[in-house]
């Protein structure tokens, strides 16, 4: 595994991350979903640092080289936790900016309301606000897409991952962005979830979704505040052929009532879930411009 730019403590973690930009710049911190890592930012990052921006992308909790937490807990609230943290820990300020894809995405909805001093606008990308997915989610082409999250609940999962050298991640790569060579990203994250406790802290992120005993009170604040609107402008960016996300849950009135004002949505054409790295001019142009706005 190539070494991560460098190691930051924050909500009791060390987290390795990458880093692209000047020192001084104003925060733009960049968080990766499943089955990911911050490599994929990579474009992004040298766009946002060619921006003035400094640019930081963490391995999130459990991904190799961060720490794997001892208390286990991967609950949506801890990483809206992280985030706030990592802001502070990185000397970010109200000018700091959020992008999130995928869980990333999630905790970058939750950071944006429990701490709304913290960001000044806010991208996501490939899940739309939970509010806005309603019934749409339990249409039987969703769920069908969506087998691997309550695959996932099984203490079958990690076992049935971990074969083959995590083959697994190569072929969910594979139907969540058809037609596209991920090989080189799907080898990044195999590095970070190689070894046991890795890959189980990434399963654990879905298995903390419907067991209230992995949730901790302490939490609650964060973990109810992904379910709210954000208060900052927010783009929201989805692939229009996501094989994880169906496009038909990007209805854009109702995404648009789960964000702040001064939002937009846009479905970036022949894009899957990873849009980042799929079509990376247009979905970064798309960003920076965004995040000129006052």
């Amino acid at each position: 595994m190539e070494p991560a730019t460098g190691v930051v403590t924050a909500n009791g973690l060390d987290f390795a991350y990458l880093e692209r930009g000047p020192a001084g710049g104003p925060l733009a911190l960049c968080l990766h979903g499943f089955p990911d890592s911050p490599w994929s930012w990579g474009h992004l990052l040298d766009d946002l640092a060619g921006a003035g921006y400094r640019a930081v992308a963490p391995f999130m909790r459990g991904y190799a080289p961060t720490a794997v937490p001892a208390d286990g807990q991967y609950q949506t609230g801890a990483l809206v936790a992280d985030a706030c943290a990592l802001h502070d820990a990185l000397g970010g300020d109200g000018d700091s900016v959020l992008v999130g894809h995928d869980w990333g995405a999630l905790a970058a909805y939750g950071a944006a309301v429990h701490a709304p001093d913290r960001w000044r606008r806010v991208v996501t990308m490939a899940v739309p606000p939970l509010t806005a997915q309603g019934s749409l989610f339990f249409s039987y082409d969703q769920l069908r897409r969506s087998w691997y999250l309550f695959f996932f609940q099984s203490p079958f999962a990690e076992g049935a991952v971990g074969m083959d050298d995590l083959a697994f991640i190569q072929r969910l790569w594979s139907d969540w962005s058809p037609g596209f060579d991920g090989s080189d990203y799907v080898a990044r994250v195999k590095d970070c979830l190689r070894q046991p406790a890795n890959l189980e802290a990434a399963i654990g992120y879905y298995r903390a979704l419907f067991d209230p005993d992995r949730q901790r009170p302490e939490l609650a604040a964060e973990q109810a505040a992904f379910m709210a609107p954000t208060p900052q402008p927010t783009l929201y960016l989805h692939g229009a052929v996501d094989g994880c996300m169906g496009v038909e849950l990007v209805q854009e009135e109702q995404v648009l009532a789960g964000l702040g004002p001064g939002s937009a949505v846009r479905v970036v054409g022949g894009a899957g879930h990873f849009l980042q790295v799929e079509k990376p001019d247009e979905v970064n142009r798309a960003v920076l411009d965004f995040l000129s706005g006052p």
